[in-house]
């Protein structure tokens, strides 16, 4: 059985928060294994024996929708391609960029068209810059800069569910095997 990562998008936080335990529950009940709920990042890893994600993640959408009364998204990925994604970091570590950044990954379901590659070429700025590949946005933030770039305005130039870790909760979640 293959280990995977399910990263939730619209997961209530604060007062409304789902418990670890709940939403361990609420997973379990889809027949998905070895279930546990990642300390405060609003993802959980399982194992399941699977073709094709995309109707799994629906699957699990669906369900934490109807049982929470919440639009919750599922975005699924192994641990070797987060791994990947990790690899694949489009921004020089070498702080060439000046000052200190913080880069994030915005994770779709669908690979990226042409069209939102451009709109977020158009995106770019000096406190700002994106680079899309595959079915990630990596997006570098230089934090001494004032920055015009919001999380609803990314999910509204989307135009589709998403969500978005930095790269360093994207590290960790990298090392779960």
């Amino acid at each position: 059985m293959q280990r995977y990562v399910a990263l939730l998008s619209g997961i209530p936080v604060g007062s409304k928060a789902v418990s670890a335990d709940k939403l361990r529950l609420l997973i379990e009940r889809l027949n998905l294994f070895d279930v546990e709920v990642l300390p405060g990042t609003g993802n959980v890893g399982f194992r399941i024996a699977v073709g094709k994600l995309a109707p799994l993640e629906a699957q699990i959408s669906r369900h934490l929708m109807k049982t929470l009364r919440y639009d919750i998204a599922a975005f699924i990925r192994t641990p070797a391609e987060l791994r990947a994604i990790v690899e694949r970091d489009p921004f020089p570590p070498d702080n060439s960029y000046g000052g200190e950044v913080a880069v994030f990954i915005v994770f779709l379901a669908d690979q990226a068209d042409d069209r939102l590659k451009r709109q977020f070429r158009a995106l770019r700025t000096e406190a700002d810059d994106f680079r899309v590949q595959g079915r990630e946005i990596y997006w570098l933030r230089r934090l001494a800069m004032p920055s015009k770039v919001t999380g609803p305005m990314l999910q509204k130039l989307l135009g589709r569910p998403a969500t978005l870790r930095s790269l360093e909760s994207v590290q960790k979640l990298a090392e779960e095997e």
